[in-house]
């Protein structure tokens, strides 16, 4: 038998929820440290959450009409700097190509940050005519972003995945209905898939996207007391439109502008996942996007091993419509196996034995309550579907039961920094000026908005300036 190493998490996420984190995702076989500062390696478990996260985004868009394409990775510093409000936002973060092999370029070139500029110089060739509208536009693949805030796996990376959407429209309305709808499609599958509860609102005017007229945002709060964005829309209006004059005729043959959205969903969302659902075992994965929905695990004794193997392949046969695995290896113990596929976060385990064969029986646990039962062979396949459900249930009502506990009404600036200091998010009158913004934050040390829920009819005063409030606001601090 192999030399069995402890792979426990040696901290417990209630009383260190950044090493609990760090190490999971190298125990759980997630993700490994690169030697690029910032950057790092999406191992072959996480990329199948984010293959199945891209294919079911991917399959909705088509169904909304919207078409992949793909552009350059190296942007021209003439086009970046077309749109002011955009550069400015993202000059901090852009990485430069300056020289290839042993010359200088003539134009420096940014590595992608976002795709804006590089995909609206097409555009306003590609539209002349409302009938070249709606143009809707999406692409899979990396940017760059070089901040200098800490690091963190999936959360905030130097380089991460995600799509970036890009459609154009003859009306505001058609623009700003896209807008909603793809952010309301985004929340229905977090809450599907990654069983993740969001608050939809709007970014405030500090926070939005730069160049865009407004940002709606799916926002999440955490077990270690941080909100995090989740998937936006901006809503950009005509600013990129007029700054790479992209125009076209209207059917009373007059020139207009067109306005345009821009939408991404990132790899941000596995760690969001990882960090909502774990606990002191390892990851916890919600089982619509589980990587391996089932492990079964036979427990192997010399005379019976042939015996529970056959069964064992029969009941993978029964349940083939699964991601499972069958972990047939015998240079490990059962028990080191159990807290293996525990580390790595499987929804269900199936035991089966030859105690269990003789009862006509094998046992099924769950990953989430540790809950085990035992269950008559024939009714596997319908007790598996059931459990499934319930898993993913329970996970969506806890991580909800954490965002409603969580949440903090409050009526003035010593209430709203009580309730960071406790670490939870504070629901409040607010302005929405900028540098009343920065005030806040400044006094609640470092807890900015997350967003602002729509469609309010509000009056009351602002929570930082006193003035005039229209709107209430969530803050917390974030990633």
């Amino acid at each position: 038998m192999a030399k069995e190493k402890n792979i426990g998490i040696t901290v417990k996420k209630s009383e260190d929820i950044s090493e609990w984190y760090t190490q999971l995702i190298q125990k759980a076989d997630l993700a490994d440290y690169s030697s690029v500062s910032g950057c790092m390696v999406f191992k072959p478990y996480s990329y199948a959450i984010w293959e199945k996260i891209q294919s079911e985004v991917d399959s909705r868009l088509k169904k909304m009409g919207i078409k992949n394409a793909y552009f350059p990775l190296f942007i021209p510093e003439k086009l970046l700097q077309k749109e002011a409000t955009h550069v400015e936002g993202f000059a901090p973060e852009v990485a430069w190509v300056t020289e290839a092999g042993n010359s200088k370029l003539d134009e420096r070139l940014a590595i992608r940050p976002t795709s804006e500029t590089i995909m609206y110089e097409s555009y306003s060739k590609w539209i002349r005519s409302w009938r070249d509208l709606p143009l809707r536009l999406n692409q899979w693949n990396n940017v760059v972003r070089w901040e200098f805030k800490h690091p963190v796996a999936f959360m905030r990376t130097r380089e991460f995945l995600w799509n970036e959407g890009h459609t154009a429209f003859a009306t505001q309305e058609e623009a700003e209905k896209e807008c909603t709808d793809i952010v309301e499609m985004y929340g229905k599958f977090l809450k599907d898939y990654m069983a993740l509860p969001t608050l939809l609102g709007k970014k405030s005017e500090k926070e939005k996207f730069a160049g865009a007229e407004y940002t709606l945002s799916l926002e999440m709060f955490l077990p270690s007391g941080k909100a995090i964005q989740g998937p936006d829309a901006h809503h950009d209006g005509q600013n990129f439109a007029k700054a790479f004059d992209i125009t076209f005729l209207d059917k009373d043959e007059k020139k207009q502008y067109v306005y345009q959205n821009t939408w991404a969903i990132t790899t941000r969302m596995i760690g969001i996942m990882l960090m909502m659902h774990g606990d002191n075992k390892g990851a916890v994965m919600p089982p619509n996007i589980a990587p391996t929905q089932i492990v079964i695990v036979p427990i192997l004794f010399g005379d019976s091993k042939d015996k529970v193997l056959k069964v064992t392949k029969d009941i993978a046969s029964k349940l083939k419509k699964y991601r499972l695995e069958v972990d047939e290896r015998d240079e490990y113990s059962a028990g080191w196996k159990f807290n293996q596929w525990e580390m790595k976060g499987v929804p269900i385990r199936i035991e089966l034995g030859p105690k269990d064969l003789e009862k006509k029986q094998v046992v099924i646990v769950r990953r989430d309550t540790g809950e085990k039962e035992f269950v008559p062979i024939k009714d596997i396949e319908t007790k598996v579907k059931e459990t499934l459900e319930k898993v993913h249930n329970y996970l969506y009502d806890q991580a909800k039961e954490l965002l409603k506990q969580s949440i903090v009404e409050v009526d003035d600036l010593k209430e709203l920094v009580k309730v960071i200091e406790a670490k939870k998010m504070a629901f409040a009158p607010f302005c929405n000026q900028p540098e009343c913004e920065e005030i806040i934050k400044e006094k609640a040390g470092g807890a900015g908005t997350r967003n602002i829920p729509l469609n309010q009819k509000f009056e009351g005063r602002c929570v930082g300036c006193g003035k005039k409030a229209h709107v209430m606001a969530y803050f917390a601090k974030g990633y």
